[in-house]
């Protein structure tokens, strides 16, 4: 395959090729927009040249120079592959338009916690319950991980006798569990609608998400008390030992 070459060329000298399967809704073509707007076009478009044919033909970025097009854009950068043929075209096509990983939840939260702005659904691929998933998954509950902070400061001489102050007991706690991604997308939707269907919006939002699942189950949870919970863990542990 020829070396590649970055080049800069007039939007109009691009076309698109027949055979490209990314398809792309209006609402993501917005977010392509706006991305372009806030950030420039910092990934090349993929073209090739096509014997007995002017300019060049789009490999990868089709939206991207649509979008750039919309935006006023007369120049654009491309990355030239030369003349390679259709079969060649097309594998690169389909890699461009692949990923080949997922996102760490927890680490992409702490990222999108990082850039810090309110309007991350204007030119990120995720909506608004996207976003909800992802933050709450990132949320860790401290109290429960039962940390000693007494490393942090030494002992007052003058407080010793003082009686510790009664730590204010529990009433929520953080639950984690792991689903494949489309139900994780399906239970998502579905507690965000419910949350908005019964107004339970009032707290915080693990809490209106927690309060929206406990409605989704209704009667099929039943309240749990001190000696339940011992007894449910006794027979955890058997059920563990007879393993």
């Amino acid at each position: 395959m020829p070396q590649p070459q970055y080049l800069t060329v007039a939007v109009g000298q691009l076309r698109k090729n027949p055979w490209n399967s990314n398809q792309v809704d209006a609402a993501n073509e917005e977010k392509i927009r706006e991305s372009i707007k806030r950030n420039g076009i910092f990934k090349p478009i993929i073209v090739r040249q096509v014997p007995g044919q002017g300019g060049f033909e789009i490999i990868g970025g089709e939206h991207r120079w649509e979008q750039a097009v919309e935006l006023g854009y007369t120049d654009v950068p491309v990355v030239d592959l030369g003349e390679i043929d259709d079969r060649k075209a097309k594998e690169i096509g389909v890699i461009d338009n692949a990923r080949y990983g997922i996102d760490d939840t927890l680490s992409l939260g702490e990222i999108l916690k990082d850039i810090g702005v309110d309007d991350l659904q204007d030119f990120l691929p995720y909506g608004d319950t996207d976003l909800t998933a992802i933050f709450s998954a990132s949320d860790i509950a401290l109290d429960d991980l039962e940390i000693d902070e007494s490393f942090e400061k030494d002992a007052d001489p003058e407080q010793e006798d003082e009686k510790p102050v009664e730590k204010a007991p529990k009433t929520h706690t953080v639950m984690r569990f792991k689903l494949s991604l489309g139900d994780a997308e399906r239970l998502t939707t579905l507690v965000a609608k419910t949350q908005k269907e019964q107004g339970l919006t009032t707290e915080d939002d693990l809490t209106n998400a927690g309060d929206a699942l406990v409605h989704l189950l209704g009667a099929q949870i039943t309240p749990v008390s001190d000696n339940s919970i011992e007894d449910l863990q006794a027979e955890l542990d058997m059920a563990v030992e007879e393993d």
